[in-house]
């Protein structure tokens, strides 16, 4: 089963910057959409971007749009989330994900049929 691989997570100060990458499991895959969700404790998982693998198009949570770009490199086959201006309340276990239908309700998990294990980010105030 084809999964994605998360990385670059890690404690950060409030106003800091995190880089995100994310690749599939298997080098060959080809999604239609790839997203970024978060976790924190006791919450439910929310949208926080995506992009279309075709045509490059962007999406974002309002809490993010600003602060947050979500990028591609085609050739390495990534998926980047560069987080800047970092809050406390963006702490969260951040999940990759694929999808590979050509629907468009890109902030629901159940675009989604391919996920990372996640990678924690820690924003202290």
């Amino acid at each position: 089963q084809v999964h994605m691989v998360e990385s670059g997570g890690g404690l950060v100060q409030a106003g800091g910057s995190l880089r995100l990458s994310c690749v599939p499991s298997e080098p060959s895959f080809s999604g239609h959409v790839t997203g970024w969700f978060r976790q924190a404790p006791g919450k439910e998982r929310e949208f926080v971007a995506a992009i279309r693998w075709s045509g490059g198009i962007t999406y974002y949570a309002d809490s993010v749009k600003g602060r947050f770009t979500i990028s591609r490199d085609n050739a390495k086959n990534t998926v980047y989330l560069q987080m800047n201006s970092l809050r406390p309340e963006d702490t969260a276990v951040y999940y990759c994900a694929a999808g590979i239908n050509s629907g468009s309700n890109y902030y629901s998990p159940r675009q989604y049929a391919y996920w990372g294990q996640g990678t924690q980010v820690t924003v202290s105030s």
